[in-house]
């Protein structure tokens, strides 16, 4: 089993406006938000222009304003399609990662394209503010989202900055996370949750072992062909083109608080905390407080703010520096995710 790989950048998609030196600038920066950081709006200052063939020759200037702002929305260039937002993260990433070690359902829309669903939930489900795969061993540095067909109702993907929601919190709570670590716990098999077979995407018990053998994942079979696995991974870890600490981890978003209420005492009612689909503790093992939990998800929900999308946009995060979450929605949503820049979260820890 290979870990997160990414594709092959192209040139360009080259059908639009060529790009060449001198020109006047083709592309405007503002923030989206009326004083608000987060997220900048890049939108095209003419008609025609590429934002694959832009971003190509522009990676620093996205670099840049990226690790200053977090997030950057790309609105109004047109991208028409799936192949077409394929193209702009080649351009701009070097190409999207295969979804390994999943957590949430998801579908790939194209064998050709690491492009995925974003997450398969109900409708009528939020879904809490998270750093995508901040669980892993292995996370992207890069998530991108693209619009192609907005809900009639709702849908938004809310952001918050992860620097903001470090201030927020307690700094005792801050201090013990970062001192005890977390430990994840996730079963597979025992009819809640993905299976292990989605979740590794094998069939194979061998290579299962051999993946979490590489990135330092504990490995349990329980009868019946099911699993349990367990890590222990930071809270708090160190920018890598910033050098800020930022919070990042799936603490909060992992326990069993945090789960829909509609499902959480079900769960809490057939399973006990260790044998629920996915649960975290300290590093130790000890439970993580209800209050503790709670402060922290008042502190993930005052950092977030929203906007409503529209077709064609493209959403570039930091997955480091940004939070999102989902709304409920009515109506039929179509927004497509991919990851990019694979990154160890054991070479972030802050010594």
């Amino acid at each position: 089993m290979e870990t997160m790989k990414p594709t092959k950048p192209p040139i360009g998609t080259g059908a639009r406006k060529t790009i060449s030196a001198g020109q006047p600038e083709l592309v405007t920066f503002d923030p989206l938000i009326e004083q608000g950081s987060l997220p900048l709006a890049c939108k095209p200052a003419v008609a025609g222009v590429s934002l694959a063939d832009w971003g190509w020759q522009h990676r620093e200037q996205i670099e840049s304003r990226l690790c200053r702002h977090g997030a950057v929305l790309f609105r109004g260039f047109g991208v028409a399609d799936v192949a077409e937002f394929n193209a702009c993260i080649d351009a701009i990433s070097g190409g999207a990662l295969q979804y390994l070690f999943r957590a949430s359902p998801r579908t790939q829309i194209d064998k050709s394209f690491n492009i995925y669903t974003s997450t398969d939930y109900p409708a009528d489900e939020k879904i809490f503010p998270h750093n995508e795969h901040s669980y892993s061993p292995v996370f992207p540095l890069r998530l991108y989202f693209y619009c192609d067909t907005p809900a009639a109702t709702g849908g938004e993907t809310p952001l918050g900055d992860t620097r903001s929601l470090l201030r927020r919190i307690d700094p005792e709570v801050r201090d013990q996370f970062a001192r005890k670590k977390i430990m994840y716990v996730r079963n597979y098999g025992d009819g809640m949750g993905l299976p292990w077979q989605t979740v590794f995407q094998t069939q194979d018990r061998q290579e299962v072992e051999a993946y979490c053998r590489g990135v330092g994942i504990q490995v349990e079979w329980k009868s019946g062909d099911r699993l349990r696995t367990r890590q222990i991974g930071p809270a708090i870890v160190r920018h890598p083109r910033t050098g800020e600490a930022v919070w990042f981890n799936h603490g909060t978003f992992f326990h069993w608080l945090s789960l829909p209420e509609k499902v959480r005492d079900g769960l809490r009612a057939e399973f006990s905390e260790k044998d629920l689909p996915q649960n975290t503790f300290y590093g130790d093992g000890a439970p993580i407080e209800n209050e503790v939990i709670l402060h922290l998800q008042d502190a993930y929900r005052r950092s977030m703010v929203e906007f409503p999308w529209e077709k064609g946009d493209v959403l570039l995060l930091d997955n480091m520096l940004t939070l999102h979450a989902r709304n409920e929605f009515t109506g039929y949503r179509r927004i497509l995710t991919a990851m990019a820049e694979a990154f160890r979260s054991a070479e972030l820890e802050i010594d």
